[in-house]
């Protein structure tokens, strides 16, 4: 018997047939069964066959297909195409376009052209209708047939016997004269098979430019692409300004073509100064952040510069009334005594400003390092700065100065000897003083230094700072 879990060869025939279908759609497909692709409609009027299928580009870059095509209903000759775009595509915005391009010369197969709008504009939403104002489509052959009436087709026909006259007629005596004389006296059809003989040279050099156009990196061709559409769009909507740039060229060309050894030993030089402008612009590029950054930070200003210019004209227009001749002359008179007092005051300035200068030189120079200086004298010493001793001694010089009650300070004084004499070095022709105390003395203060002399021309900041801890008296327990 067998082994129960075993596929028939029926059932594995049917699995291995299923896998092969889901295989084959994925292939073919390219999309996942449940994956809701991104949806976006145009609406075309009297456009080319359309079918599903047909390929979406950006910037030539293939970004979808073409999913449903429906007419837009009511009669009308338009068609609603539906387009399923990448990720890659999106974001989409409303003032999106789409041009339908054929893909090969003289019809073919077709391909959407996508332009996918500008920030300005709404970011389109899943399904979003692009209106027929911003879709377009080639004109078709039909479309051109359907033009051809009698009359035109009389007058298609006289113009094709002109241009074959024109390609085989003989040219008239002098018509040529301007011609190079290789093709003197030849028809056109013939000055046309002589110019094949160089052709093999100009096919070289074309070829040359077109794959130097293929650029260095990719998508370079596509943005190319996509920046020459933009060109000729701003000059097919400018016809009056292209017109006079085609003459303007033509004029710039026949000027070249006269100095044509001085252009070929210019190009010669190119090269060199190729090579020498790639630093010189390396160094430009830098220079930019800094310029456009200077630039940004002037554009507040150069905003407030016409209302500043505008509130600055009654003030000028106010200041020429003052500066008026009859002005001036009754604030000249007003003014005069108060500019003699202030050139008196002024005279003045010229002796007390260097007096002030001395003053201030001695307090930075002389009083106020001294009134830093923290005084060593044993164990009395607090470690504070001179002038917040002071301080501090005006404090308790008010304390001590007040009533003696019981809720403020009082002197105490001790009348009385004690077991310890203390004795003090003789100042000047003051002999030693003799005294008992109940307690060994804990430190002594320094003598009080001796008046200095007074010198009124010695400058206060040429004097040295003093030591406050230099002098001291003797004692000791």
């Amino acid at each position: 018997m067998r082994r129960a879990g075993r596929f028939t060869p029926f059932q594995a025939g049917l699995i291995a047939l299923i896998l092969i279908v889901i295989a084959a759609w994925f292939a073919f497909s390219k999309n996942l069964p449940f994956s809701s692709p991104f949806e976006l409609k145009a609406t075309f009027t009297n456009a080319p066959p359309i079918q599903r299928n047909q390929v979406v580009r950006i910037a030539g870059v293939d970004v979808g297909k073409i999913s449903r095509v429906e007419s837009a209903g009511d009669g009308a000759a338009a068609v609603v195409v539906t387009m399923q775009l990448d990720e890659d595509a999106l974001p989409i915005y409303e003032n999106a376009e789409v041009k339908v391009r054929p893909r090969i010369f003289f019809e073919g197969n077709l391909f959407f052209d996508l332009r996918p709008g500008t920030p300005e504009a709404e970011v389109a939403d899943d399904g979003f209708t692009i209106p027929a104002s911003q879709t377009s489509a080639p004109v078709q052959i039909d479309q051109v047939l359907g033009t051809l009436n009698t009359n035109t087709r009389e007058d298609l026909k006289k113009l094709l016997v002109g241009y074959g006259n024109a390609i085989g007629g003989q040219p008239e005596p002098g018509e040529d004269a301007d011609q190079d004389p290789e093709v003197r006296g030849l028809t056109a059809g013939q000055a046309l098979n002589e110019s094949l003989e160089y052709s093999a040279d100009a096919l070289r050099g074309g070829a040359i430019v077109n794959q130097a156009l293929l650029g260095t990196e990719l998508h370079d061709l596509s943005k190319l692409v996509d920046a020459q559409s933009r060109v000729f769009g701003a000059l097919s909507s400018n016809e009056a300004q292209l017109k006079d740039l085609i003459t303007n060229f033509n004029i710039t060309m026949g000027a070249l073509a006269s100095e044509q050894d001085n252009l070929r030993e210019t190009i010669a030089e190119l090269p060199e100064v190729l090579e020498a402008a790639g630093p010189a612009l390396d160094n430009l590029n830098a220079a930019f952040p800094p310029t456009r950054a200077w630039a940004l930070e002037m554009i507040p200003g150069v905003k407030e510069t016409p209302a500043t210019i505008e509130a600055g004209f009654p003030w000028l227009r106010q200041t020429r009334a003052l500066l008026s001749k009859p002005e001036l002359q009754g604030l000249v008179e007003v003014a005069r005594p108060a500019i003699a007092d202030f050139a008196a005051f002024t005279q003045g300035q010229v002796t007390f400003l260097p007096q002030l200068d001395l003053f201030d030189r001695c307090q930075l120079s002389v009083v106020l390092p001294t009134g830093e200086q923290r005084i060593q004298d044993g164990n009395l010493t607090t470690g504070l700065r001179n002038y917040e001793e002071f301080f501090q001694a005006l404090v308790n010089l008010s304390g001590e100065s007040q009533n003696f009650d019981g809720n403020g300070s009082y002197v105490r004084f001790q009348a009385g000897g004690g077991a310890y004499q203390v004795q003090t070095a003789p100042v000047g022709r003051i002999g030693p003083l003799y005294a008992n105390a109940v307690a060994p003395p804990l430190g002594t203060r320094p003598a009080k230094s001796p008046k200095p002399p007074y010198k009124p021309k010695v400058k206060c900041h040429t004097n040295p700072v003093p030591d406050l801890s230099s002098a001291r008296i003797g004692g000791g327990p």
